[in-house]
């Protein structure tokens, strides 16, 4: 009875126009980014993202030739040690009122980074909403939300990081899958195992996933850090790191500086395992030779650091229709699969395979290799980066 009363409620002329608005929407988004297209060509777009690795380099020079190619857009990867340098410089151009024409057109970011990015607004307006890759992206992924803080179109996701120890089999036959299995076997092969030194991502990253490790009730580390918090969650991680770093590589008096570092001393046979974030690298490595062919991929079996790496637009932008033709382009189904392809890079996707149909390109890998552990609030990461450096840096 309803239905029947409320079409009589439709005129004939309001029913015949329904599928004109409905469409209206969707029409506009699609001039809308012709727009955009058109603005970008010619566009070079000056890209702040992490140098170390040259698998990723070398991704990034093919994404830049295929932006030229197909868009008339210039890629320029600007190779940074760490993403927060940028920050800082986008902090000076705001301080000194640089409004437009800045020297950063697209960031790679996450976490504490963008939680900073947000809150000092040095990020143009919301952009990922306006992009048509991001109707692939899978929603099931940790994609809304950078470090518990909400992306709100600031972002566009454009992987997946978990961490993991890249072992090397012919030494370690049972590799350790928690905290305390990885104390024992760093007494048991003292020397043979170091994490890089905080701040450095990866080493951050490491302190992050043994106090998941080693907290029974996670859910405070997912809220602001308190002092009273902080001090109580983080005494066993201490405790922990104090037994482990006389079995450390150097005996804990010395740390590598970065994840590659770490990466040639297991080539070098000097570590027994190193530190990775890719759960793709260590197969990948060993494809193309840079590391042992006895290297695999292991993570805690309570689960791993996880967390989406993205892509942003900065306030002042100089070209920012080109970066937001370069971050679609990053969504693609093409350049997703290549990027995950370890042949190229082994770093997983963030799309949906049941949104890419039957294309070829549509073969994009698995999102996520190993049970995931979501990343705490970005609070833990700066209180625990102090503590660390108070206590050990040297």
């Amino acid at each position: 009875m309803f239905k029947i009363r409320l079409r009589t409620l439709l005129s004939p002329l309001l029913i015949t126009a329904l599928p004109l608005l409905m469409a209206t929407p969707l029409q506009a988004g699609e001039e809308e980014w012709q727009q955009t297209l058109q603005q970008a060509e010619g566009q070079t777009v000056y890209f702040n993202a992490w140098g170390g690795s040259p698998e990723i380099n070398a991704y990034l020079l093919w994404a830049g030739q295929e932006l030229k190619r197909q868009y008339k857009v210039t890629l320029v990867q600007v190779k940074v040690d760490d993403i927060a340098q940028s920050v800082s410089q986008l902090l000076a151009n705001k301080q000194a009122g640089k409004t437009d024409k800045g020297p950063i057109d697209l960031l790679w970011v996450n976490g504490e980074n963008f939680k900073a990015l947000k809150e000092q607004g040095l990020l143009g307006a919301p952009f990922s909403p306006s992009l048509p890759n991001m109707a692939l992206v899978d929603r099931r992924l940790p994609v809304t939300e950078d470090f518990t803080v909400p992306v709100d179109g600031l972002e566009a996701p454009w992987g997946i990081g978990q961490l993991n120890l890249m072992v090397n089999g012919d030494e370690v036959g049972t590799p350790p899958t928690s905290a305390a299995a990885l104390l024992d076997w760093a007494r048991a092969h003292p020397g043979r195992f170091t994490y890089p030194k905080p701040p450095q991502f990866h080493g951050s990253s490491f302190l992050k996933q043994i106090l998941l490790e080693l907290t029974a009730d996670p859910a405070p580390l997912y809220r602001e850090a308190t002092d009273a918090e902080f001090a109580r969650l983080s005494a066993p991680l201490w405790t922990w790191l104090d037994a482990l770093h006389p079995a450390l590589w150097r005996k804990g008096r010395l740390f590598p500086t970065s994840a590659a570092e770490t990466k040639q001393l297991l080539d070098d046979n000097e570590l027994a395992m190193a530190i990775s974030f890719n759960p793709g690298e260590a197969q990948s490595s060993v494809q193309n030779g840079t590391l042992p062919p006895t290297v695999r991929a292991v993570a805690m079996s309570k689960g791993a650091l996880t967390n989406s790496h993205f892509l942003a637009i900065p306030f002042n932008a100089s070209a920012r229709a080109g970066a937001m033709v370069a971050a679609n382009f990053l969504l693609s189904p093409a350049a997703q699969a290549r990027k995950a392809d370890p042949a190229f890079w082994g770093d997983p996707s963030v799309l949906d395979p049941a949104r890419l149909g039957a294309a070829p390109s549509a073969n994009v890998g698995p999102q996520l290799r190993f049970k995931a552990v979501a990343e705490p609030h970005p609070s833990w990461q700066l209180r625990l980066e102090a503590a660390w450096a108070e206590r050990y840096g040297r």
